[in-house]
């Protein structure tokens, strides 16, 4: 051992002295230029490759590449991929020079390699998630595909819809052997939800047997075919195909999934409505939950300590509008009240309210639209749409939400505003829910990341929860800063927003962490929040189901709130806020790590900038 010691040390350290070498050496424009390109032409390679893999993924792009097929949703796939995504990186470091690359290259390889360490995390809590929930879950998610993304422009793509349909056994195979893998671990949701689940399975399989706007697929379906350029013959035997698949195969599947769940119902009971703490290793899968969602490593004490203190704060500046109105006490209970029940704040629950309310939103859009170039440098292309959630999964959908536009732009981004119970859609809230799901919130985000140049693809269509909600609720507060909200009962309404995200901080973590109950939990936002209690305990429950997806927003928007005020202070005058929002924008959605990381970049870019001018 002693005589070879020496000889070691010596290789080690020619190799130490050539990796130096290696960092050091100098690369020409053109070689940087030449080998970024390579490694991105790889990247989208291996992006296209996965997508084929992926029909849904395939048809939510606008292709129509295996359209006639569903995604697996089996582990064994999940672990090709995984597994494919690690040769792909092995291949990047065998392949390439990856110190003669450019710094957004640099940074593409560098999620790819993150992204693959977050999924090989994530497979450790596989089973944990809950598959079928009121949140989503085949049952509903499905019919949903088929009719807004599923596009019919030929009699083939008329046949692919039909194939779809048959091929649901496995799809319904796969989600029963996942229900069942987490059945096996107590993994199994909280009771409140099988009633909505319940329901909504009964009512698709009623609907099954019934023609015309009673059978949503076949309704669906024939106004597909119908405005198609085929005979008449033709079109009758397609929708007749439809109607015996519908009637026969989808209607088995759907009642193998009701067998399931009631079976799984009265267990559901007996466990309760507890949170990710009573699931096996509850603590070390919350905490994974979190560092997901935030792309932080707070711990949940800090979460919920920052939630109460914004909880504080925000409270404080209602008061400010309490003021301004003249509201007749100073008790903020009491004008939580008044604003949850006074008659003048609520839409008519009929088909005039829900006009009005869809007529509103698209004013705010309209209003907004004409002042982003104040505050933008870039601006998406894609084309909005308001919508109304669709009547069969009204009841238990959340009150409002974003669908992407497709990549071929023949899609529109989608708002969806939920009219099921006007109640729970206050109009001092529509000016900042608008703000945040459309412009200058998601729309904008999502779909210029889609529309993003230069970027390997898989960057356009990341997804982190703390930038993508963080952004959009930051984007409410833009509203403000350019002199939106009007009227101060709209203000209050932003403020009742943000309330709402911070006193998610609190809840999330009670409910996860702290053992709080579901009663508990309402309880906390009635007394914090304005809000409707329907709409309260929506909320509440949609915590229950996804651990820690609710505290990416405030945490991602007090970070980026954090950076700007970072770079002002750095830059004073020079600072420009379209040039910031770029930063934020054109690099797609990354982590609060990277995003720190782009935003320091910048302010020692323009620094340097100034200095050199003089």
């Amino acid at each position: 051992m002693k005589k070879v010691a020496p000889i070691i040390l010596s290789v080690l350290a020619f190799t130490s002295c050539n990796n130096m070498q290696e960092k050091k050496k100098a690369y020409t424009a053109e070689e940087v230029k030449a080998e970024s390109k390579k490694v991105n032409d790889f990247l989208d390679q291996k992006f296209d490759e996965a997508v084929a893999r992926d029909p849904e993924t395939s048809s939510q792009m606008g292709l129509k590449t295996g359209n006639d097929s569903w995604s697996d949703r089996s582990d064994e796939h999940g672990d090709k991929e995984l597994e494919i995504m690690k040769q792909n990186i092995d291949s990047l470091k065998a392949k390439f020079d990856l110190n003669a690359l450019d710094a957004q290259t640099k940074l593409s390889v560098r999620m790819y390699e993150e992204d693959y360490k977050r999924y090989v995390e994530g497979k450790k809590w596989r089973h944990h998630g809950y598959t079928i929930t009121q949140m989503g879950g085949i049952h509903n998610d499905l019919p949903a595909f088929l009719i807004n993304v599923h596009m019919i422009d030929s009699a083939i793509d008329a046949e692919a819809y039909l194939s779809r349909l048959k091929k649901l056994d496995k799809v319904f195979d796969q989600t029963l052997d996942d229900l069942k893998k987490s059945e096996a671990i107590g993994a199994i949701p909280p009771h409140f939800t099988f009633s909505y689940v319940t329901d909504d399975l009964k009512n698709f399989i009623a609907g099954c047997d019934k023609t015309g706007a009673d059978n949503i697929l076949l309704a669906d379906f024939s106004a597909k075919v119908d405005e198609l350029t085929i005979d008449k013959s033709h079109k009758g035997m397609l929708k007749q195909q439809c109607a015996d698949i519908i009637k026969t195969s989808v209607k088995a599947n759907y009642q193998r999934l009701l067998d399931y769940w009631t079976y799984l119902e009265p267990i559901a009971k007996k466990r309760g409505d507890a949170g990710a703490w009573s699931l096996q290793r509850g603590d070390k899968y919350y905490a994974h939950m979190l560092e997901f969602h935030t792309t932080t490593t707070m711990t949940p004490d800090e979460i919920f300590e920052t939630g109460q203190k914004e909880v504080a704060r925000i409270q404080d500046e209602m008061r400010q509008i309490m003021k301004k109105v003249n509201f007749k006490s100073d008790s903020l209970q009491e004008f939580f009240t008044y604003m949850r029940t006074d008659k003048q704040f609520q839409y008519p629950n009929n088909d005039a309210g829900r006009k009005e309310l869809l007529a509103d939103a698209n004013k705010y859009i309209d209003t907004m639209s004409s002042i982003l170039p104040q505050l933008f440098n870039t601006l998406p292309k894609a084309e909005l749409k308001v919508m109304e959630v669709e009547a069969f999964r009204a009841k238990s959908a959340g009150g409002a939400f974003y669908e992407q536009p497709s990549d071929d732009g023949t899609r529109p981004g989608r708002y969806y505003v939920n009219t099921y119970n006007m109640a729970d859609e206050p109009k001092y809230q529509m000016e900042a829910l608008t703000y945040h799901e459309a412009i200058p919130g998601h729309h904008m985000q999502i779909a210029i990341s889609q529309e993003l140049k230069g970027l390997p693809k898989f960057r356009r269509y990341e997804f982190f929860t703390s930038y993508i909600e963080g952004w959009a609720l930051y984007a409410e507060l833009l509203g403000k800063e350019v002199g939106k909200y009007e009227d101060p009962y709209s203000d209050f309404g932003r403020l009742s927003m943000e309330i709402f995200r911070a006193a998610r901080l609190v809840v999330d973590v009670g409910i996860h962490y702290k053992k709080w109950t579901r009663e508990q939990a309402i309880e906390y936002f009635v007394k914090n929040t304005a809000n409707a209690q329907g709409d309260i305990e929506k909320e509440i429950e949609r915590y229950f189901l996804w651990p820690g997806q609710a505290t990416g927003y405030k945490t991602g928007m007090l970070k980026i709130m954090a950076l700007r005020e970072k770079a002002k202070q750095a830059l004073g005058p020079k600072f420009d806020i379209k040039e910031f929002h770029d930063v934020m924008l054109v690099n797609g959605a990354v982590s609060l790590t990277i995003l720190e990381e782009l935003v320091d970049k910048w302010v020692e870019e323009k620094k340097k900038a100034v200095v050199n001018s003089k």
